[in-house]
This record gives structure tokens, C-alpha cells and sequence, in this order.
């Protein structure tokens, strides 16, 4: 095992997966807002706010673990 999936495996990898989980997080506390105040458009437009942030960070920690695993893959292509 090479330095870079050494680091990929003790640093990189669980910091994706606690933003992932904090990601995945604030979409349930949108949805849970959205969904508890039915009668309040404006708490529900913060829902709906906190639920698509909640979307975009999920999207952006799955395109940061693919990266992770292409430069991984790559850099173990070409080490012997």
C-alpha cells in the first residue's frame, strides 16, 4: 500500500463520509421543518431552502469521493 492510499484511507475517506452524513443531515432537519409547520409558508420556504442545500452538498460529496477514487485509481496505475 502506497502513501496516497494510506492517506486516502486514514483522512480523506471518513472526513467525505462525515460531511456526506452532515450533508445528508441537514436535508432531513429540511424536511422534518418543512413537513412540521404545513401551516407556515415561510418556515416551509426555509425547509425547502435547507433541503436543496442539504441535495447540493450530498451532489458534492459524491463527485469529491468519485475524484478521490479516480486520482487513487490513477496514481496506483502508475506506481509499480
Amino acid at each position: 500500500m502506497n502513501i496516497i492510499e494510506k492517506i486516502n484511507d486514514a483522512v480523506l475517506t471518513p472526513i467525505v463520509y462525515l460531511l456526506f452524513a452532515l450533508a445528508v443531515g441537514y436535508f432531513l432537519y429540511g424536511l422534518m421543518k418543512f413537513i412540521q409547520n404545513q401551516d407556515n409558508e415561510t418556515a416551509q420556504g426555509e425547509g425547502k431552502r435547507h433541503m436543496v442545500w442539504g441535495i447540493v452538498g450530498i451532489a458534492i460529496m459524491v463527485g469529491v469521493y468519485g475524484l478521490l477514487n479516480l486520482v487513487q485509481s490513477s496514481i496506483s496505475g502508475i506506481t509499480p
